[in-house]
C-alpha cells in the first residue's frame, strides 16, 4: 500500500489491513484551509503529528471543524521533503498500547507544509502571508525548549538571534524570529487579534515565548526598524496572547519493530531514515495512547473546540498546578531519575527499567516518599491517579520504545525544575525539612557519575547532548573509579543555582552526595551496591 491520497480511494484494502481512514473529504478541506486557515503550527516533529494533528482529525471526521492544519517547519526541512511531501502530507499514527494491540490510523489533518530553512524563499513567503491572515486564529509551536533560547548564560544574544536582529524582520531566519515578523505584517495589516500557544514541556511556556518575541522586537526598535506601539501590540493579552501550557504524551522516535509490523501489513514506507541534521523520522509516528493537554483559556480571535477532544481550557492558576505536578512530582522527576540511572545500568528501554525491582522501587520512593507531600492538586487531575498510572501503565509499556538515552538528553537543563522545585518546597516549609531528603539527592549524585562516561561495568558510553556537557565533564574531571573525592572538590557544582534550582552546599546537602557519589565510585557494580544500599536503610 503506497501512503497517498489517491491510494485511500481504494478504502477496502486499508481497512482490510486493519487501518482506520479519514472520514472526511480531504480535498476539499485543504481547499478550505488554503483560503482561510485557522491554525499554524510550527514544528512538524513527533509530538505534533501524534497528537495536535491526531485530535484536529477527530474533530474534522466529527463534522466538528472544516479546515485543516498549516505547518512550518523552520529548523530541519528535511522533515517536510522526505516525511511529508512524498506521502501527500499524511502519516501513519501507531498508537501503542500496554496490552500489546496498536492503533494504526492514517492522519490527513495536515492541509499545508511549509519548508522554512531558508530553502524554498516562496514558502517563507507563504508563511509570512498566513499569519497576516484574518481568519489565523492560533499558532502553535512544538520547537523544543532549545527554540526559545535568546541568549546566553552571560546575557549575550545568542549568534543566531543577533543575526536576525541586525537584519530586516522579512530575513528573519530562526523560527521565533519568523513569528516575530509574521505578527509584525499582521500588526500591520490591522492586527486581528490572535493567541501564540506553546505546546513545548517546560515550565510556564508562554511567558517564555513571549520574552522571546520581545527580545527580538525590541531589538528590531533598538535598530529603528518598528516603533513602540508594536512592542505594546505585543504586550496586549487582547490582541497577541501567550498561554502557558501543560503538554503530556510520550512519543518516542520510530521503532523498528513498529517498522516491521507495518511492512507485514502492507504499508510500502515504514523504514525510518535520518535526515542530514539527524532528525530520526519515518512515514509513521508511534506513541502512547495516553494524553493530556491543558491551556489557559485565553483566545482572544477564537478557536477551536479543541475542548470536545479532550482539551482543557482552563485559568491559568490551574495550568500552572498541572503543569508543576506533572514536571516537580508525578512524571518528569521519574523519567529523570530512570534516564540516569538507566544508562549507568545499560539499559535500553524505560520500560525494561520498570521490570527492575530496585529502579521501580526507587522511582515509586521519589514520587511517594519524596515529592508527593508537597505536591500541588490541580483540581482536574488527580496527583496520586496520575502517578499510578505513570508507575503501574505509562512507563512499564513494552510497547513503547522509550530509551534512557533520549531522556538523558539535556539533563542540566532540566535538574532545576524537575527536582529542584521539590527541594526548594522543602527548604521553604514550616514542617518539612530538606535534609530529610535521600532518594533525589541520590540521583542528583548519579549524575555526577553518569558524566563520567563510565557505565557500572565501567565500559565507556556516550553521554546524550546536552548543552553543558563538555563544560561539566571539565569541571568534573577530577572524578575518577576507586578513588573518593571531598565535598570541597564539589562545592563549585553544587552551588550551581542555575543547574539545582538551589545552591545545595548552603542547604547542607553537599555531605550526602558527596556520600553517594564516592559509593558509586568504588568500583565495577558500586552503582547497583550503592542503590540496594539506600533502598535497604
Amino acid at each position: 500500500m503506497k501512503l497517498s491520497l489517491s491510494s485511500l480511494q481504494d478504502r477496502a484494502v486499508w481497512e482490510k489491513a486493519g487501518f482506520e481512514l479519514p472520514e472526511f473529504d480531504v480535498t476539499a478541506m485543504r481547499e478550505r484551509t488554503r483560503k482561510a486557515p485557522k491554525w499554524l503550527h510550527f514544528g512538524g516533529g513527533n509530538i505534533f503529528r501524534a497528537f495536535p494533528a491526531a485530535v484536529l482529525q477527530r474533530l474534522l471526521n466529527q463534522g466538528a471543524c472544516d479546515t485543516g492544519l498549516v505547518v512550518a517547519e523552520c529548523y530541519d526541512g528535511d522533515i517536510i521533503e522526505r516525511a511529508y511531501t512524498p506521502f501527500d502530507n499524511l502519516f501513519v499514527l501507531c498508537t501503542l498500547s500496554a496490552d500489546g494491540s496498536v492503533q494504526k490510523k492514517v492522519v490527513a489533518s495536515v492541509a499545508e507544509t511549509l519548508r522554512c530553512d531558508g530553502e524554498r524563499p516562496s514558502d517563507d513567503a507563504r508563511l509570512q502571508e498566513i499569519l497576516a491572515m484574518r481568519s489565523l486564529q492560533m499558532v502553535s509551536l512544538t520547537i523544543t525548549e532549545k527554540g526559545y533560547a535568546v541568549i546566553d548564560n552571560a546575557g549575550r544574544p545568542l549568534p543566531f538571534i543577533q543575526r536576525d536582529i541586525a537584519a530586516l524582520p522579512a530575513s528573519a531566519q530562526t523560527a521565533i524570529g519568523k513569528l516575530t515578523a509574521g505578527l509584525l505584517r499582521r500588526y500591520q495589516q490591522g492586527g486581528t487579534p490572535i493567541s501564540i500557544l506553546s505546546m513545548d514541556n517546560y515550565s510556564h511556556n508562554g511567558d517564555k515565548l513571549r520574552a522571546a518575541v520581545l527580545y527580538i522586537a525590541e531589538g528590531w526598535r533598538e535598530n529603528q526598524y518598528v516603533g513602540k506601539d508594536f512592542i505594546q501590540y505585543l504586550l496586549d493579552d487582547n490582541r497577541v496572547a501567550f498561554p502557558i501550557s501543560m503538554i503530556d504524551k510520550i512519543t518516542p522516535r520510530p521503532d523498528e519493530k513498529v517498522s516491521q509490523m507495518l511492512l507485514e501489513a502492507g504499508f510500502e514506507y515504514a523504514t525510518p531514515f535520518m535526515t542530514r541534521k539527524n532528525t530520526y523520522t519515518a512515514a509513521y509516528v508511534n506513541a502512547e495512547e495516553t494524553e493530556y493537554l491543558v491551556a489557559e483559556d485565553l483566545f482572544p480571535g477564537g478557536r477551536l473546540p479543541l475542548e470536545q477532544e479532550g482539551i482543557h481550557f482552563v485559568s491559568r492558576d490551574v495550568v500552572d498546578k498541572c503543569e508543576r505536578m506533572k514536571v516537580c512530582t508525578c512524571l518528569n522527576p521519574l523519567h529523570t531519575a530512570l534516564a540516569v540511572l538507566g544508562c549507568l545500568l545499560d539499559y535500553t528501554s524505560i520500560s525494561a527499567e520498570m521490570q527492575d525491582d530496585d529502579l521501580r522501587e526507587l522511582v515509586n520512593r521519589i514520587v511517594y516518599r519524596e515529592a508527593m507531600p508537597v505536591v500541588v492538586d490541580p483540581g482536574i487531575l488527580s496527583p496520586s491517579e496520575f502517578a499510578k498510572e505513570v508507575l503501574e501503565k505509562r512507563f512499564p509499556n513494552p510497547f513503547m520504545p522509550d530509551t534512557p538515552q533520549r531522556i538523558a538528553t539535556d539533563t542540566s537543563q532540566k535538574l532545576a525544575i524537575r527536582f529542584g522545585e521539590t527541594i526548594k518546597s522543602y527548604a521553604y516549609s514550616d514542617t518539612l525539612d530538606p535534609l530529610t531528603l535521600k532518594y533525589i539527592p541520590f540521583v542528583l549524585a548519579a549524575w555526577l557519575r553518569y558524566l563520567m562516561a563510565v557505565n557500572d561495568d565501567l565500559d565507556a558510553f556516550v553521554p546524550s547532548p546536552d548543552p553543558l556537557l563538555e563544560e561539566m565533564q571539565s569541571a568534573l574531571s577530577f572524578l575518577k573509579i576507586r578513588s573518593s573525592v571531598t565535598q570541597k572538590q564539589l562545592y563549585p557544582i553544587l552551588r550551581r543555582e542555575d543547574i539545582f534550582g538551589m545552591n545545595l552546599d548552603k542547604l547542607g546537602m553537599a555531605p550526602l552526595i558527596t556520600q553517594y557519589l564516592n559509593e558509586m565510585l568504588a568500583g565495577k557494580g558500586a552503582v547497583r551496591t550503592a542503590l540496594k544500599k539506600l533502598l535497604a536503610e
